[in-house]
């Protein structure tokens, strides 16, 4: 999923940077652009170690050149799949948001409504009371709840990597630690916030999380590489690199077979690099959400923890972040075992996703994968 920045090296792949150069890009021409964006992926996969890389940016004319570097299996040295599905692990929280905001604009839901409202009597536990946490702090991350995703998996992966979670099993976890401040009076990240979110959707219409955000956001807009997985489906169903979680001594185990359900709504999406630009350039060019909902969704708050160089800000499932070149760029990205996306779309229509297929094992590398972010939009 993704949070925790600092703590990347150690737990940020679980929930919500091997090997040598086989570069490789399909463009739609030459040109300087291309020649810096295919050097920063030909740097994270050099320098920073990532077995692979892959990306796609897209210009306000929509059109989009796609780049790879690296490797996407380290044993056959198979070269990365242009446009590859990867698990977009807490991107998945902008797709909530965005239903949650859908559902507010159709007068469903009302932000500022306590969570009791709808899911009456569960929420509580030291320090936290549903009726006093509304629906904008949970998808505000402003709600005080503790994360879950250190706790469910001390220190070996291994052991629930392939076992299925209930939404209720995820938020049990949650509700056994003390809050972590006042609704409303701090910003602390939490996948728990989103599992929330996924329940309060699926109260209010009566169906899924997943069959809600695939009607009213995946379908509707042509997303056609990206799926929620089904109940017991562990696999990435395209052309896809496999992922890696780095252990300690250095090796790599392949998780590319896993069970996406102790992301939930935090994190459980795939995707490609083409659809996370074509989501992002949708929803903030405005045909996912009516004006006043996506007004609420870029209103932000403080939240330098989001990112390895500090200076982020979060509103509903979206944050922001300033560019090198100037201005701001509207973002989310996310980890996940095996997986780590970083991607934004400026304020011009420009849009840039890149994906790797490890975790980031430092505070240096995280940061050298923001700046590859950085040069892909500015440059």
């Amino acid at each position: 999923m993704r949070g925790r920045i600092l703590a990347a090296a150690a737990l940020t792949a679980l929930t919500g940077i091997v090997a040598a150069g086989i570069p490789a890009a399909a463009a739609s021409g030459p040109g300087r652009t291309a020649d810096v964006v295919q050097g920063t992926l030909d740097s994270l996969v050099k320098n920073d170690k990532y077995p692979g890389a892959l990306a796609a940016v897209r210009g306000p004319d929509g059109r989009t050149r796609d780049y790879t570097a690296g490797v996407a299996n380290v044993k056959t040295g198979a070269k990365v799949p242009v446009n590859g599905q990867v698990r977009i692990a807490s991107n998945t929280k902008m797709f909530v948001a965005t239903v949650v905001l859908q559902l507010v604009g159709e007068g469903k839901i009302g932000l500022d409504e306590p969570i009791e409202t709808y899911l009456p009597g569960l929420v509580r536990g030291e320090g936290i009371d549903g009726r006093k946490i509304t629906v904008r702090q949970v998808l505000q991350h402003t709600s005080g709840l503790a994360d879950y995703d250190v706790e469910l998996v001390g220190e070996d992966y291994s052991k629930v990597q392939h076992r299925y979670f209930e939404a209720r099993e995820l938020l049990d976890v949650v509700l056994a630690q003390k809050s972590l401040f006042a609704p409303g009076t701090g910003w602390s990240y939490s996948n728990g916030n989103y599992v929330l979110a996924g329940l309060i959707i699926q109260k209010v219409t009566g169906r899924p999380v997943g069959e809600e955000i695939t009607k009213r956001i995946i379908d509707r807009i042509g997303l056609r590489h990206t799926y929620w997985p089904a109940i017991g489906d562990q696999s990435i169903r395209e052309a896809h690199p496999q992922g890696y979680f780095p252990s300690a001594d250095g090796s790599l185990a392949d998780v590319t077979q896993l069970d996406p359900s102790m992301a939930g709504a935090a994190g459980q999406l795939i995707g490609t690099p083409r659809d996370l630009n074509r989501f992002m350039t949708a929803l903030l060019g405005g045909e996912l959400l009516k004006p006043q909902q996506l007004k609420q969704m870029k209103t932000t708050v403080a939240a330098d923890d989001f990112s390895a160089t500090g200076g982020a800000r979060y509103g509903l499932g979206l944050a922001a972040f300033k560019l090198s070149c100037g201005g701001w760029a509207w973002t989310h990205g996310g980890d996940s075992p095996g997986y780590v996306t970083r991607n934004a779309v400026t304020s011009k229509g420009r849009a840039a996703t890149i994906a790797v297929n490890s975790n980031v094992t430092s505070l240096v590398a995280a940061q050298n994968f923001e700046a590859a972010l950085d040069t892909a939009l500015c440059k």
